[in-house]
């Protein structure tokens, strides 16, 4: 199965999170529709609508996406990110800041999370770990596990149903157990990612904020339909907007 090389103003810590959290999925198992039948109606819709019968259930994707990120304005992106649920991510992006390019990454694996961003790849624009960083990115991790749909099989994962369209899924990362919401249309489309998650969106001290994500229109690669456009908000706030131009199941 073919690599994806990590990008190369990685640092070398980021490099083997990117090689581990693609390591491709030993003898995947093939999706069987009865797989399913246990599932809270809403989750049972999405996983139908989302995995085609037979699809390995590969646990780890390689992203290629691109998009819009507010900063103190909006600015062109892309990016690509290497994501295993409940295990870890690494997301590397080169956004657009006038003439120049500012590039870095954002990436949480083994109870650790990091953000690196970097002017021409030399001058720091933002460099910040501990305590925060972690929870933070873990809350990413937990909530970003619908671009991997076979994590709702994952006996870790433990779900509730709401009603006839919201189903509630508690995802543990880190020391703690992460509740992310669905909403999920009358034909198993992903409408709504929605969670309580840690962080400074506002600038101020870290504390719980509102996270979340809508998924607009779909697209599918190797069996897996995923949300072909997305937009993210803190706290109503939109910061981010992107698509999904490719996505290798390992």
């Amino acid at each position: 199965m073919t690599i994806v090389l990590p990008p190369p103003h990685l640092s070398q810590e980021a490099k083997d999170d990117w090689n581990v959290l693609q390591t491709s999925t030993p003898s995947p198992s093939a999706f069987d529709p009865a797989q399913t039948e246990l599932l809270p109606e809403p989750v049972r819709r999405w996983v139908l609508h989302t995995i085609a019968p037979g699809t390995p259930l590969r646990r780890a994707v390689v992203l290629s996406t691109h998009g819009m990120i507010k900063l103190d304005m909006w600015r062109e992106f892309r990016a690509e990110q290497t994501l295993w649920p409940m295990e870890g991510y690494v997301w590397s992006a080169a956004i657009r800041a006038g003439l120049l390019t500012v590039r870095g990454f954002d990436r949480y694996h083994a109870g650790a999370g990091q953000m690196r961003w970097r002017l021409l790849d030399a001058f720091p624009v933002m460099s910040e770990t501990g305590a925060d960083v972690t929870r933070s990115a873990a809350g990413r991790l937990a909530g970003e596990f619908v671009l991997a749909p076979a994590a709702a099989l994952d006996p870790r994962v433990r779900w509730k149903s709401l009603d006839d369209r919201h189903a509630l899924a508690s995802i543990p990362v880190g020391e703690e157990d992460h509740e992310v919401t669905l909403a999920i249309a009358p034909d198993g489309r992903l409408e709504h990612v929605t969670m309580s998650r840690w962080g400074a969106p506002d600038h101020g001290p870290y504390r719980q904020h509102l996270f979340e994500v809508t998924c607009e229109d779909e697209t599918s690669f190797d069996g897996f339909t995923l949300p072909a456009g997305l937009r993210g908000s803190w706290d109503g706030d939109e910061f981010i907007r992107f698509i999904v131009d490719d996505a290798l199941f390992r």
